[in-house]
């Protein structure tokens, strides 16, 4: 059978959706489980594959314990690849047939890439109509390049142009630019992945506005990456509807929750000037700000009073605390933002519209947390979650202007 005849069985088809997460990475280490914005970068794409509802399994095959890890707390099923597999010269194509070879009931597969953060649901949802109702055969993702592209040539040869008629350069807005592969998904039906190739027997493409288009190879990519997954990423079906209170907890969070003894039998702690500048920011814009403490110190309340907020120590139930506040300010639970470090946060997080924690947080309330600081607790952490409230409360902004237009 040629790779223009592609057989298409005519009894139950099972579309699988694939991300390929080796733990080898040689440009960024284990670059698939690295935060972006405080997400597993993994966690980005599986949201948007498992919410786009369209795959009958979703699966991450990788050889990595934590990657493993990450991927089943995200949702995924995991195919443990063999090492031959995983080796560094290993194609994406063979990691496919290897998976393919043992999940026969696969019958479509979507190989996504755990490099696109900025993919959203209908990405996939329509490629997978085109298949699945269709008669395409593979579909792929593209996006619109202007660039003008010239023949490579050796030292003192004379290039020429590829696709342009130098002598009449068209202006951009009079020339409708090249369709390139941007790599987030191949769509394509087991016989073709089988014989060898992604794209085959009929032929489509889905293209993507360049925004969403954001590729992660090296370091140099990451700082532009979380910029735009902030603007344009998909945050879940309950993403946040412009944030009105952010709530802190102080130990753990404000704090390194160390306490410290003078030979007085006294006691300190510190404070970070760069997260009070955070709150600082956000009380500027408008939001309201909280702290909630289980323990009773009055050095926090001179840190509150100092930042001119309102404070509640020796909270033993902080989720009905905080579900006072939302009552008190008629809002919805996406419109409260909340860090915290320890089990007594554990079900504010995980309720909250955007949920943090610090780098040095408990595991469990991470797993929770929709963002995850780069820093630990007294060390940045909340600064860096206030800078992530802005750009998540420009982004609902940006994005209600747009639906306006």
């Amino acid at each position: 059978m040629s790779h223009n005849q592609v057989e298409r069985g005519a009894g139950s088809k099972h579309l699988a959706a694939v991300i390929l997460a080796r733990g080898g990475s040689k440009g960024i280490k284990l670059k698939n489980i690295k935060p972006l914005a405080g997400i597993p970068l993994i966690g980005w794409v599986l949201r948007v594959v498992i919410d786009s509802g369209v795959f009958d399994s979703v699966w991450v095959s990788t050889d990595h314990d934590e990657i493993e890890k990450v991927s089943r707390e995200f949702g995924a099923s995991v195919f443990r690849r063999s090492a031959y597999g995983a080796r560094d010269g290993a194609s994406s194509l063979e990691s496919v047939q290897e998976f393919l070879e043992n999940r026969p009931e696969v019958t479509v597969m979507a190989l996504v890439q755990c490099t696109s953060p900025c993919l959203q649901p209908w990405h996939l949802q329509a490629p997978a109509r085109m298949i699945m109702d269709g008669d395409y055969d593979s579909v792929f993702a593209v996006t619109r390049q202007h660039k003008f592209r010239w023949e490579e040539v050796h030292e003192g040869e004379n290039t020429k142009p590829l696709n342009l008629d130098s002598k009449h350069r068209p202006r951009r807005q009079d020339w409708d630019g090249e369709l390139v592969e941007n790599g987030s998904f191949y769509f394509s039906r087991r016989n073709l992945l089988m014989n060898g190739v992604f794209q085959g027997g009929k032929v489509g493409y889905l293209e993507m506005g360049s925004e969403y288009s954001v590729d992660i190879d090296t370091d140099i990519d990451w700082p532009i990456a979380e910029q735009r997954v902030v603007k344009f990423g998909y945050f879940g079906k309950s993403k946040p509807q412009g944030v009105k209170l952010a709530v802190f907890g102080v130990d753990g969070v404000l704090t390194d929750n160390l306490v410290y003894f003078t030979e007085e039998n006294g006691h300190f702690t510190t404070y970070n000037q760069t997260d009070a500048m955070g709150i600082r920011m956000l009380l500027d814009r408008g939001l309201t700000v909280k702290l909630i403490a289980s323990e009773e110190n009055e050095l926090h309340q001179k840190f509150a009073d100092k930042l001119g907020v309102e404070l509640v120590m020796g909270c033993e139930n902080k989720l009905a605390q905080l579900v006072k506040w939302r009552n008190k300010m008629e809002l919805d639970m996406t419109q409260i933002a909340y860090m915290g470090s320890d089990i007594p946060d554990q079900e504010c997080v995980k309720m909250a519209g955007i949920g943090g924690a610090p780098k040095d947080a408990q595991h469990n309330l991470k797993v929770m947390a929709s963002f995850v600081s780069n820093f630990d607790g007294g060390r940045g952490a909340a600064r860096e979650f206030c800078n992530h409230i802005i750009l998540v409360i420009q982004k609902a902004t940006s994005d209600a202007n747009r639906s306006e237009t």
